[in-house]
Parts: structure tokens; C-alpha cells; sequence
């Protein structure tokens, strides 16, 4: 299955997952559960340096009033978002106004943005909290610009509306487009908005240093979110979901009656304050459990291959005069249509997925109807690409067979209706002029039943096979030419420690965990010491 974004597992996963059920705690509060809530502060830590994300969504950081949370979904997260920078800007007009009004007649005037590409959770988002979203117009690309941000703002200020939040898209669902956060956090900035970024997808691909340049601009950000079980290989249910300002979230959700207060309340972290329920699961156990067996260099092997892929099939489907490929491939997503119209794209759809091959789903760049490819598994090889590619080029020849026979029979059909309103115009005319007719249409329509019942064209046709050769594809990141032969070493076994060495901290920061090595050509080494992440 190639359409949709990967959901991705992993043994050390289910394990951690396996345990987490095995304990059932409910962990809305520090009290109720402290390893729960104190190893899920450390490794939002831990994730959120390997990233490469601002220490300010740090929990320990001597400048952070921020922290991170795992939330169940990013939908879930975009509302949360939603609602803590929508209780922010209500206490500001409060501030502002003399007079006491109604959070409903405030609310009333609120307006928040993305766009046009944004994911369907930003819509919900707003039908829930009741909230205006305006989705704005992308450029060629498909990004969202800072000047168009700027003039909605603007305008909708003129309307006596009031501006309160963006929710700006880092790989977005269709193509893996990326707004320039560069140009609108700036605005963000200038105009008092709240900005949120979604990474469901692209976040993972952050691991690896190369892959940040759409991060340029995070320093404006308000919120930060993620899914660790798309691409990292952590199983559904965990998205990691961070926070400039830990307080403008408790705000928002914060209810303390008596029966949940302890001893350690104004101390401590309960993350029942930083979310919509009360009880939670141990998410971070999982977690933890894939970040200390596979360690950061195998995850970063892991996106790479997952590109390479994309690239091994973007490269076949360019060197194919039948196909385009409309958009910019980002990550491991290719996106491509046939050349011919829409009406062709979606039928080839609709044949391979009939086909019971592979499942594809649909796309529209503005007017353009595309097809989603996406590299799903951690365990692609080429050989699985190039078969996949081997099905759609072959479905798409035969779809394009019948498309000009079917062609041709429109044009023969219409001589034949031409010779048949020839034959009645001519009944006026002299006898041997109609036996003339008729024996030059007579023997026209035996030429075309003969030509029907042989199956023989009346002309030639073109050749809908490549008449090129695939472009060879070379490996052109960090590092030597990419092997499509061998796949990332993700023995998470090979990890693990020894029983008899040194037992783990898991407080401690592993040394190594922002290890910004480029790859390199040999094969990757499992971990040799009693580290958390290799």
C-alpha cells in the first residue's frame, strides 16, 4: 500500500506498547504515576534535541518555559493549539476593553489561517471552538507566503475582525508542500499571531541535519507538532506536541478539584493540565523503547533509504514520456499523472486499485488531479520499487492503447456518417451517378468491416512504450553513492546492552544523542556500549 503517509511499527514498539498495557496507569497527574510523567518529560527532551528544535520547548533548560507532551493525535494537537492561542487572545482584549463583554461576543470576532493545502483537522479544529478559519491561496509550490498572510491580515483588520493564529504546514498531506516559515513568522511576529506548526509527516525526516532547511523560521514558533507513529516506527497511538509557554496551555485546560490535588502540585508537572482528557496512556514508554534500541544514526539511515526509494521511482516515472511528474518530490513522497487530461489520471486509479496490486489515492494540485506515491515501509528494497513501477507503466500503456483505439473508432464512425449523409444527398442525382456512389460507398464500408473484424489499424500509431532508456539514478546527499541493494541495519537486538554492563540512567542525556555525522558508506555499526540512544 502506497497511499497514504506511513504508519509504521516496530518490535521494540509493540514491546514498549505490551508493557505500557501491562502497567495501565493513568498518569494525569505526577502522583498518580511519577515514572510516567518523568520519563515522558526526558524524552520529549531527548526528541526534541535531535530534532533540532529551539530549547525553548525544553522542560530543563534555565530559559525554557516551554516542555512537550504526548498527545494521541495530531488532529487532537492542532485543536489544543487552537484553543490555548484562542484563550490567550480573549485575555488580551479583556486587558485592552474598559468595559466587562462576553467571551461569546469575542469569540465571535476571532479569525485564524492557513492554507489552502492545510490538513481537514484544521477545518474540524474550527467547526469545534467555533472559530473563523481562513485558508489562504499557495503560490506555484504550493507554499504559503508571508506577503499573502500579511495582506488577509490587513483586510480582515479592516473588517473588524481580530487575527489570533496561523497554522503553518511543514509537508503538507497532498503533495509535501512546505510553507516558508522564514517569511511568515516574521509576520507572526509583527501582527501577534500565534503560530503552529504541523509536521505530522516531515518531522522525522529532522532527524537527519540535511533535511532542516524547511525548519529556517521555527524560532517564531508558538506550538510544535509531529507523529512518531508515522515515520519513526512507533505504533499508533503518539504524536509529540510542543509548547513555547507551558502556562498559556494550563490556562486553557487547567480544573483542579480536590479529589485530584497533591502534595507536590505546584511543583511538579501534571499533564492532565496540558490536554483536553483527563487520564492518559504511557505513551513515552514505547517510545523510549525505539529511541534506545535503534539509536539516532539507524533512525536517520532509516529516513534516508525511505527517500532514496522515492527518488529510485521519481526518476523512472521522469524518464517515461507518458507520465509527468507535476510537483517537486519532497521526502518519500512522489507525486505523478498521466499526460492527457485528468480523466485519464483517475482512471489509471481506478485500475490500479482495482487491480488489487497496490492502493493509491488521489491528490489535486490546483486543477490538476495527481497520484500519491509514498515509500511506507521500513523494509522497501528497490526491487519492490521497480516492480511497483513495472505495474503502473504497464497499466498506464494499456490505458492509453484503448484511449487512441477508441479514438479512431470515433473518427471511423464518423465517415461512415459522413458517407451515409453523402449516399442521401446523392438519391436526387442521375442513375449512373448513384451506381458511382454507391460502389465507392459500398467499398468504403467493406474496408472498414474488414479493417473492425481483422483488428487493423488504419493508421499507424504511435509507440506507447519509452523509447529511452531509465535514467540511471546516483545517490547525490552527503556521502558516496547510495547501495538500493542493502537496507538500513534496524537489528534493534544488536542495540540492546549486554545483561552484565553498566544499568542504564535514564535521566542522563546520552552524549552522543545530537551526533550530526553525515553517512557514510559502510555499513551501519550496532552499538558496543550501554548508551540510550546509539
Amino acid at each position: 500500500m502506497h497511499a497514504y503517509y506511513p504508519s509504521l511499527t516496530s518490535w521494540p514498539s509493540m514491546l514498549g506498547d505490551m508493557l505500557a498495557d501491562a502497567i495501565n496507569c493513568v498518569g494525569f497527574t505526577w502522583a498518580s504515576s511519577p515514572a510516567c510523567t518523568e520519563l515522558e518529560m526526558h524524552v520529549m527532551d531527548w526528541l526534541c534535541k535531535a530534532l533540532g528544535l529551539p530549547h525553548f520547548f525544553l522542560h530543563h533548560h534555565p530559559d525554557s518555559r516551554g516542555g512537550g507532551i504526548l498527545q494521541s493525535t495530531v488532529s487532537e494537537s492542532t485543536l489544543v493549539a487552537l484553543l490555548a492561542a484562542r484563550k490567550d487572545k480573549i485575555s488580551q482584549l479583556r486587558a485592552e476593553l474598559d468595559q466587562d463583554v462576553d467571551d461569546s461576543i469575542l469569540n465571535a470576532r476571532l479569525v485564524a489561517y492557513a492554507s489552502d493545502q492545510a490538513h481537514s483537522s484544521v477545518e474540524k479544529a474550527g467547526l469545534i471552538s467555533l472559530v473563523k478559519i481562513r485558508f489562504l491561496p499557495t503560490d506555484d509550490h504550493l507554499s504559503l507566503r508571508g506577503d499573502t498572510l500579511k495582506q488577509a491580515v490587513q483586510d480582515d483588520r479592516r473588517m473588524g475582525l481580530v487575527p489570533f493564529m496561523l497554522c503553518a504546514t511543514l509537508g503538507t498531506t497532498g503533495v509535501c508542500a512546505f510553507d516558508k516559515l522564514s517569511e511568515l513568522g516574521p509576520v507572526c511576529s509583527e501582527e501577534g499571531l500565534w503560530l503552529h506548526v504541523d509536521a505530522a509527516y516531515a518531522g522525522s525526516a529532522y532527524f537527519c541535519p540535511e533535511l532542516r532547511w524547511s525548519l529556517d523560521g521555527i524560532n517564531y514558533a508558538h506550538s510544535f507538532v509531529f507523529n512518531p507513529s508515522k515515520w519513526m516506527m512507533v505504533h499508533f497511538d503518539c504524536t509529540a506536541f510542543w509548547v513555547k509557554d507551558k502556562y498559556k496551555l494550563q490556562q486553557t485546560f487547567s480544573v483542579d478539584p480536590v479529589y485530584l490535588r497533591h502534595e507536590n502540585s505546584q511543583a511538579a508537572t501534571d499533564f492532565m493540565h496540558w490536554q483536553i482528557p483527563l487520564s492518559r496512556r504511557f505513551r513515552s514508554l514505547k517510545l523510549w523503547f525505539v529511541m534506545r534500541s535503534f539509536g539516532l544514526k539507524n533512525l536517520q539511515a532509516h529516513i534516508r533509504h525511505g527517500i532514496e526509494m522515492a527518488k529510485l521511482l521519481e526518476s523512472h516515472i521522469r524518464s517515461n514520456p507518458n507520465f509527468e511528474v507535476p510537483a517537486e518530490r519532497h521526502l518519500g513522497l512522489v507525486v505523478f499523472c498521466l499526460r492527457g487530461g485528468n480523466a485519464l489520471t483517475q482512471e489509471l486509479l481506478r485500475r490500479l486499485t482495482r487491480s488489487g496490486t497496490m492502493y493509491l489515492i488521489p491528490a489535486d494540485i490546483h486543477t490538476k488531479r495527481v497520484i500519491r506515491f509514498t515509500v511506507t515501509s521500513q523494509f522497501t528494497t528497490a526491487d519492490d520499487v521497480l516492480r511497483d513501477w513495472g505495474v503502473i507503466s504497464k497499466t498506464a500503456s494499456a490505458l492509453l492503447t484503448e484511449h487512441l483505439n477508441s479514438g479512431e473508432e470515433e473518427e471511423e464512425e464518423e465517415e461512415v456518417r459522413g458517407a451515409e449523409a453523402h449516399q442521401d444527398e446523392g438519391l436526387d442525382s442521375g442513375s449512373d451517378e448513384k451506381e458511382d456512389t454507391a460502389s465507392r460507398l459500398d467499398k468504403a464500408l467493406v474496408e472498414l468491416w474488414i479493417d473492425k473484424a481483422w483488428n487493423r489499424p488504419r493508421k499507424t500509431m504511435r509507440s506507447l512504450s519509452c523509447s529511452c532508456e531509465p535514467l540511471p539514478y546516483t545517490y547525490t546527499g552527503p556521502g558516496s553513492a547510495y547501495d538500493f541493494d542493502r537496507r538500513p541495519n534496524l537489528d534493534a537486538a544488536a542495540a540492546l546492552p549486554a545483561p552484565s554492563q553498566t544499568e542504564l540512567n535514564i535521566t542522563e542525556m546520552p552524549s552522543d544523542l545530537l551526533d550530526t555525522t553525515a553517512p557514510s558508506s559502510t555499513p551501519l555499526e550496532s552499538a558496543s556500549t550501554p548508551k540510550l540512544l546509539q
